[in-house]
């Protein structure tokens, strides 16, 4: 073979060596183009590409794209309006005051015993305050009319409540009574005040100074005890019943009776602890009725000696038609 052939020969073999190369690039190149369109989808905004890296200040940048955000002193990307704290919004229109209304549980008493009633008032923070309160200004002309009374004078004030505790200071006047209208007077400010989930105890300050929880005064609790409904309160049919109860067998016998004393509606339930111990109970009772008018729901137990109601707790009510 002469020179020349093999000279041929061999730039024909680079000739073909090169082209595939060549034809690499440019596979590579549309692959790059391509895998670039695909991704910035997830890297654009209505403002075009997001900067990759943060720019110096006086870089320019291109039409259509959005200028990067200027670092923090920590390095991170600052957000156009993060020049300082939040604004906080205001809690309410009246600027932070609480809205609506609140129910608190008062405790007076009846014939020498802690009976529940309450009272809805317009929210406030200080829900003991409004209590403690409440429980100075008295039953209602309907609540006396049953005989519910306050022994509690105006100035019992909480100054803390902490761990559980609440601390009361009482004016001269609550101390100048006999032992057992103080004590009553008392359990009336520890049974409305340990309605709380923070107040478990309450410590009366003073010379007498003494800590008291609900069962230090349990024993001032009637037989039975009617926290729903409350006196006045407008009902309909059916009535949920519920309260507490010490009775024969635990058993709670619920009647509903219109102005004229005839028997709408009975019915009977169980506490969950009875004969010797206190237990929750809770029942619905049905009636008829063509008209609005006013009434009584009566819980009482059925004497085991001779069948006629004992403990009877009398609610006056209003009732709605059914």
């Amino acid at each position: 073979m002469n020179g020349r052939h093999l000279r041929g020969r061999c730039r024909g073999h680079r000739h073909r060596a090169r082209w595939p190369r060549h034809r690499r690039a440019v596979v590579l190149f549309v692959a790059l183009a391509v895998l670039t369109g695909s991704c910035a989808d997830a890297r654009s905004g209505t403002l075009g590409p997001a900067p990759t890296a943060v720019a110096p200040a006086h870089t320019a940048t291109a039409p259509g794209t959005a200028a990067p955000l200027p670092s923090a002193p920590t390095g991170r990307p600052t957000a156009p309006d993060d020049t300082g704290p939040a604004p906080v919004p205001p809690a309410g229109p009246t600027g932070g005051e609480p809205t609506g209304t609140v129910t608190v549980e008062l405790w007076f008493t009846r014939d020498g015993t802690l009976t529940p009633t309450r009272r809805t008032r317009p929210a406030t923070p200080a829900t003991s305050r409004l209590a403690l309160a409440e429980l100075a200004t008295g039953p209602t002309a309907e609540e006396a009319a049953v005989g519910l009374r306050t022994g509690v004078p105006a100035g019992v004030a909480v100054t803390r409540i902490d761990g559980g505790t609440a601390t009361v200071v009482t004016p001269t006047a609550f101390a100048a009574a006999d032992a057992p209208l103080l004590r009553l007077r008392r359990a009336q400010v520890v049974w409305t005040l340990t309605q709380f989930p923070t107040v478990r105890r309450v410590v009366f300050t003073g010379a007498d100074a003494v800590v008291l929880t609900r069962a230090d005064l349990a024993d001032l609790l009637p037989p039975i005890v009617v926290t729903e409904p409350t006196v006045g309160r407008r009902v309909s049919s059916p009535v949920t019943v519920a309260g507490t109860a010490d009775v024969y067998e635990a058993t709670v016998t619920v009647r509903i009776l219109d102005a004229a004393g005839r028997i709408l509606g009975t019915g009977f339930t169980t506490a969950d602890c009875g004969t010797g111990c206190r237990g929750d109970y809770r029942s619905t009772v049905g009636y008829r009725l063509t008209e609005d008018g006013v009434g009584a729901v009566e819980v009482y137990q059925v004497s085991p000696r001779d069948g006629v109601p004992e403990h009877v707790v009398r609610i006056p009510v209003r009732l709605a038609a059914a």
